[in-house]
């Protein structure tokens, strides 16, 4: 069934190629051919591949004929600081290539699968190895080899077949992960030959190293540059690609491989062992420098590997790195990093089928196989490590660097929890059984019921130990320095904690332990100006403190003076895609409280707390709703500052709720002529929303994620408000009905008709109220009609 067992279409093609080139070869003088090599400096490359296709016939043994020059080529590349193209050339592997050499070491591989004797000769396990680091070495090399290895489909099959043996595995893994970067189009998993049985037949180093094959293979691909990021290239993308997409094919195929998620979970949770020490890092500094490629870093712990096995006697042909005097240290930290570099990859495939079609299924099995609590039992071991000051440093660079693999492990541990807690009812699993009872305990002092979810969590796979994980993350939170790379990942994977629908016993259980004044302290004293940091503190701000009125309390106490606040709203205002998620939870958290006065608490924090009273005031509301619509356009719409718009939403969905929907958009009307400049702002914003009818309205899954953002708004009602705005459907009541916000849901009340037309404007009677129902196509007759 495997396509490449069929001879006559690429394996055939690829001999003619190579034949074609060598056989040129042969027709010239063996005399002038070694005068040209001479000043062509082709090092003989010729008159190897001639010696090579001479020998090239089913019982030929070839381990001796294949030149270690090109390997040294391909050592220089990984070991010397990154040279650009200009300052570096290859001319070995180029030559190798240019005269056939690469088409002819792939049909020396592929020719045991043409010919259809029973007794097939299998190829020595030595010349594969040394077929597959040429064909690597030529890849890295040299400029297009990658790419037209990878428009061979059924050599990249085949390549998978190469993994069964554990000798050959590492140098096929390497070549397959450099192949499928470059591949225009994803390969489908489910065309590998019995990919149940390959899968399962690797040990656990083989099965962390295909890791780094599957992160290609069921990840989304890349769109590209900045303007294809935006929301309609996306959606046009979306259009165009069949669905389901490759990736989640990918993604299905592996979940219906027998014990595989399992076997990633030990993978992620095993221990290893610890360097002991204190030069560790120095150590880690200075050979990690140089160990940049997987295929050395591999290759070096086979070699560490050997080594222990012989340690009786030394080879007479060591290598250069024998004589270093980091050689008898190396392989201990080695280990260590060598395995932080695995589970880097195992989190991320993962993470992408936590974010994936099947992803209560990935859930259920997690927590089955206890992942959670075996990433709490490596936090302080393994994942964050405890260093003294001088020992902070990694390759020469501070925490920010993202060339480390311990930096890269974190970043990825983070993600992994974030995607985890993502509006999933299993967050409660990074708790341990104490912290559950604290929720209970919250809970039943506030007077509320227990959140369904944490009465229904299994508390045999909660985390171990005096912490759970999410305490653990929150204490290393507060020691990072302000500009860390990890304030941002940390803050994410808090924030999905509480994300979905708000649980006061959640806010308080941060509270508690200082969330608020840090996240604060962040903010306002820091000296924070890492925009990323900042946005995603702010988005965890409104998470922390949306509905909760002793969290405003807290702020109140926080920011206590005018000089603190002014520094508070500054940083709000100075980028409010960054801020606007925080913007939206205080006017959301403010409609409620307006209705809870009967509650002394909530009074007399709505009376002092400067935040509320800021956002209480009308043209405040204005101010951000004129900012938020102008600071974006259909076009440049992202999944960054899309919020923005939803935000702008909720302000007018609030103000409709209040009748004040008519003084609003009249103060657009009114800002569009301060400005002079009509429709600046009215004809933006009709784009915007018949866009978000189209985004929103018609996707599952962004208009349940839009729900879960502003839990107090569901889609129902924004996209009422949007029709009701844009005119999409005839009015059934009056303007003014529509106005002061009739229940939405039972169709009394569904718009009152805006940005239809230009130049079409009608009214009618109707209804006992003799209310006027307004159809206007355009917006400022609609305005003469309400303000005259």
């Amino acid at each position: 069934k495997a396509p490449f067992r069929t001879p006559h279409s690429y394996t055939h093609n690829c001999l003619l190629r190579a034949l074609f080139k060598v056989s040129f070869v042969f027709q010239l003088p063996g005399g002038l051919l070694q005068e040209r090599d001479k000043r062509a400096k082709w090092h003989g490359i010729p008159t190897l591949l001639q010696r090579l296709y001479e020998s090239s016939h089913p019982n030929s043994d070839l381990s001796n004929v294949l030149s270690s020059q090109l390997s040294m080529e391909a050592m220089s590349f990984v070991t010397e600081d990154r040279k650009t193209a200009q300052e570096s050339t290859f001319p070995n592997t180029y030559t190798f290539d240019l005269f056939g050499g690469v088409d002819l070491l792939v049909e020396i591989l592929m020719r045991p699968t043409l010919t259809m004797q029973k007794n097939k000769n299998n190829m020595n396990d030595d010349l594969v190895k040394e077929c597959l680091s040429v064909l690597y070495n030529c890849c890295i090399c040299t400029e297009g080899v990658t790419k037209s290895l990878a428009a061979r489909d059924d050599f990249v099959l085949f390549l998978f077949t190469l993994m069964t043996n554990k000798k050959t595995f590492l140098q096929t893994a390497t070549l397959i992960e450099d192949i499928l970067g470059v591949k225009k189009e994803m390969i489908q998993l489910e065309g590998i030959p019995n990919l149940s049985g390959l899968v399962q037949s690797f040990d656990q180093q083989q099965l962390a190293n295909f890791c780094r094959i599957l992160s290609v293979t069921i990840s989304e691909p890349d769109v590209g540059n900045d303007d294809k990021h935006t929301l309609l290239a996306k959606n046009a993308q979306q259009k165009r690609i069949a669905s389901p997409s490759r990736a989640e094919v990918n993604q299905v195929t592996l979940l219906n491989i027998p014990g595989f998620i399992e076997r990633l979970c030990k993978l992620a949770t095993r221990k290893v062992s610890e360097a002991t020490g204190a030069n560790f890092l120095q150590e880690l500094e200075d050979w990690y420098t140089w160990l940049d490629n997987a295929l050395v870093l591999d290759a070096l712990m086979q070699m560490a590997t050997e080594e222990a096995e012989q340690s009786s006697t030394e080879s007479s042909d060591e290598s250069s790195l024998a004589t270093s005097p980091l050689r008898h240290r190396l392989p201990q930290s080695m280990k260590i990093v060598h395995e932080i570099m695995y589970k880097v990859e195992v989190l991320y495939v993962l993470c992408v089928l936590l974010m994936g079609r099947q992803r209560n299924q990935v859930h259920k099995m997690l927590a089955e196989f206890r992942l959670i609590p075996g990433l709490n039992n490596l936090f302080d071991k393994l994942i964050w490590r405890k260093y003294t000051a001088t020992n902070h440093v990694v390759h020469g660079q501070n925490e920010n660097c993202d060339c480390s693999p311990e930096i890269s492990f974190k970043i990825q541990f983070l993600r992994l929890l974030q995607s985890f807690s993502d509006h999933h009812e299993n967050k409660y699993l990074l708790l341990n059984s104490q912290e559950l009872n604290e929720l209970s305990a919250i809970s039943m002092k506030a007077n509320i019921p227990e959140v369904e979810a944490l009465v229904n969590t299994d508390r045999s796979l909660v985390c171990d130990g005096k912490k759970g994980l999410l305490t653990r993350l929150l204490t290393v939170m507060k020691r990072e320095p302000p500009d860390s790379s990890f304030r941002f990942w940390q803050a994410r994977a808090v924030e999905s904690f509480l994300r979905g629908a708000t649980s006061y016993a959640d806010q308080m259980f941060l509270l508690k332990r200082g969330l608020l004044e840090h996240i604060l302290f962040c903010i306002i004293d820091s000296g924070c100006t890492s925009r990323d940091v900042l946005q995603s503190y702010f988005d965890l701000l409104g998470e922390l403190m949306k509905f909760n009125i002793d969290a405003f309390k807290r702020f109140n106490k926080y920011v206590n003076t005018p000089e603190k606040f002014q520094t508070f709203m500054t940083q709000i205002n100075s980028s409010l895609v960054d801020s606007n998620m925080l913007v939206r939870c205080i006017v959301l958290s403010l409609d409620r409280f307006e209705s809870q006065t009967e509650d002394v608490k909530v009074v007399e924090v709505l009376s002092e707390c400067c935040l509320l009273s800021y956002m209480a005031k009308v043209e405040n509301r204005l101010s951000f709703l004129f900012r938020l619509i102008n600071i974006i356009n259909v076009q440049t719409l992202t999944q960054e500052n899309v919020s923005c718009l939803n935000t702008s939403l909720v302000i007018l969905m609030l103000a409709r709720r209040k009748a004040k929907l008519p003084f609003y958009l009249n103060a657009l009307r009114e800002k569009e002529y301060a400005e002079k400049y009509p429709g600046f702002l009215l004809n933006n914003f009709h784009n915007l929303l018949r866009f978000w009818q189209r985004h929103y309205l018609n996707k599952d899954k962004d208009s349940t994620c839009l729900e879960n953002v502003s839990s107090a708004v569901n889609t129902s009602t924004s996209g009422t408000l949007a029709a009701c705005m844009l005119g999409s459907v005839r009015c059934g009541a009056g303007t003014e009905a529509c106005a002061t916000g009739l229940d939405i849901r039972t169709g009394v009340m569904e718009g009152f008709g805006l940005f239809k037309h230009p130049f079409h404007c009608r009214m009618y009677f109707k209804n006992p109220g003799n209310y006027p129902v307004v159809q206007c196509y355009h917006p400022f007759l609609l305005y003469l009609y309400i303000h005259n």
